[in-house]
């Protein structure tokens, strides 16, 4: 017998404010659910039965391929079906994604005037995702207890959150809908627990611009120019976020109650996370990713849920050109991946392409920042072929290999993980960029030596960063609705963006 909370029918919706509040009240009926029922089984009592709650799913059925055309969805490049049939997909954290829901629902209804279905699905929502930030009541389970959690919750199935919708893969059993979105609730709920653990801050800092770095140089200015934000009365940005969640609010700006929860932690998470917050969500999150394509696949699995309009890579490189001079730029318009790490979801034949807004917006702040253009420009930036290996000891293999494949690709910079974060942005319809930096040219004898690299990154750092969030501004400045390309979309895709 299964021990349920009250049944909330499916009801059909044209207003997508009416229907985003029915898929608030599922949700939240069905998390004080579970969340009454851990506390009384932490407390030792017998429930009369098998804990289950279900996500909400909102589901459209059109019966044509038409769909209506304006000036305004001419320009984008998701809010509608495919064709015909019908569409459904779990939902899962409406306080978090509220705005984006609603977004995703007018669109349905402003392109194919058909009514939304919001109502309870069949998916149950593992315990583990209905804890809230900082419940950690489980930890005072005994060993039997926890062990007897199996038979009373329903537990994570890794089933229900595979990736074959975004790879492409995924084919519906014979009477199932056509997926509406890229990420079931399940997936979603398991992205914003690991980005928990590994940036240690909550999914709801995150801001929809994101900077990947592979050197904790760049973070370190990060927080810097953030606490100088922080202290500017005229500055866009409310807050300043850092592992921990330790909030440093603006200058004249009132803390929130959640604010005081923030602690240091005792040791760094593996993958740092901080955050720029703007009032609209349309700040700068910067994530120190380490060394490796292991550690880029990883955050940028679990960032791809938030469904952010854009992330960039700023690291640092080997300069693969005599020409090339240590602290010149890199800006990739393609990529040779020998990463290996999306070699399963992401097949090597797909091309990975460079995305003109990206593209545009980072050489302009380049030479905005660096207050150099044309031949100047040139001079110090150049555009190619980035090539990402998994072997950081490349140029030491015998036969030559790799660097004979390396100057075939025409490529003229290599570093470990810019590759798979393009492939992963281009795979998880996220736009992407890369500026990268030559730090060495190992195969002209420069190399890296500890006094040489310090004054390097002195004199390049705070350069490099400040072009990376000038772009971002003009991305920003210039609409998101232009920044979503269609080279990202395939020819059957979801309508949630």
């Amino acid at each position: 017998m299964s021990y349920l909370p009250a049944f909330i029918a499916p009801a059909s919706f044209t207003d997508p404010a009416a229907a985003l509040a029915r898929v608030r009240e599922i949700y939240d009926t069905n998390i004080t659910h579970l969340r009454e029922a851990m506390q009384r089984f932490v407390a030792g009592d017998d429930l009369p039965g098998h804990v289950r709650a279900c996500y909400p799913f909102v589901r459209v059925q059109t019966d044509t391929v038409s769909r209506l055309h304006s000036p305004e969805s001419a320009r984008l490049s998701f809010g509608f079906v495919a064709g015909p049939g019908r569409f459904e997909t779990t939902l899962s954290r409406p306080d978090l994604y509220a705005d984006y829901y609603l977004e995703q629902f007018t669109l349905l209804l402003k392109n194919h005037q058909v009514e939304l279905e919001v109502g309870t699905s069949t998916q149950p929502i593992p315990v583990h995702f209905s804890f809230a930030e900082n419940d950690h009541i489980e930890g005072t389970l005994t060993p039997q207890r926890r062990q007897l959690m199996r038979d009373v919750f329903d537990l994570p199935d890794l089933a229900a959150m595979d990736d074959s919708i975004s790879n492409g893969t995924y084919e519906p059993h014979p009477g199932e809908p056509q997926p509406l979105s890229l990420f079931t609730a399940p997936r979603v709920d398991y992205s914003l627990h690991r980005l928990r653990h590994y940036t240690g801050t909550a999914p709801e800092h995150f801001q929809n611009f994101v900077l990947f770095t592979n050197y904790q140089f760049y973070i370190d200015e990060f927080v810097r120019l953030g606490q100088e934000q922080m202290a500017n009365l005229a500055s866009e940005y409310i807050a300043f976020v850092e592992p921990g969640n330790v909030v440093t609010r603006r200058i004249g700006t009132p803390s929130l109650a959640d604010d005081e929860l923030g602690k240091v932690p005792p040791r760094l998470p593996q993958m740092p996370g901080y955050h720029l917050v703007r009032a609209d969500r349309s700040g700068i999150s910067m994530v120190n990713i380490g060394v490796g394509p292991a550690n880029a696949k990883t955050i940028t699995d679990h960032i791809a849920v938030l469904r952010p309009h854009a992330w960039i890579m700023l690291g640092h490189c080997a300069g693969l050109r005599n020409t090339q001079q240590l602290g010149d730029y890199v800006l990739a318009h393609g990529y040779v991946r020998e990463d290996h790490v999306l070699d399963e979801e992401l097949p090597l034949w797909v091309p990975i392409p460079a995305l003109a807004e990206i593209q545009v917006a980072l050489e302009a702040a380049v030479s905005q920042v660096t207050q150099l253009k044309g031949p100047e420009l040139k001079r110090i930036m150049r555009t190619g072929t980035v090539a990402s290996t998994d072997n950081r000891n490349w140029e030491l293999l015998p036969d030559n290999g790799p660097q004979r494949r390396f100057s075939q690709s025409r490529a003229v910079a290599l570093d470990m993980e810019s590759a798979t974060i393009a492939a992963n942005g281009f795979r998880f319809r996220v736009p992407y960029g890369t500026l990268l930096c030559v730090s060495d040219k190992p195969l002209h004898g420069e190399i890296k030596l500890p006094g040489m690299a310090n004054h390097f990154y002195r004199e390049r750092v705070d350069q490099h960063l400040r072009i990376g969030m000038r772009a971002i501004e003009l991305l920003r400045e210039q609409g998101v609705d232009q920044l979503h390309s269609r080279k990202l979309r395939s020819f059957a895709e979801v309508a949630f963006q």
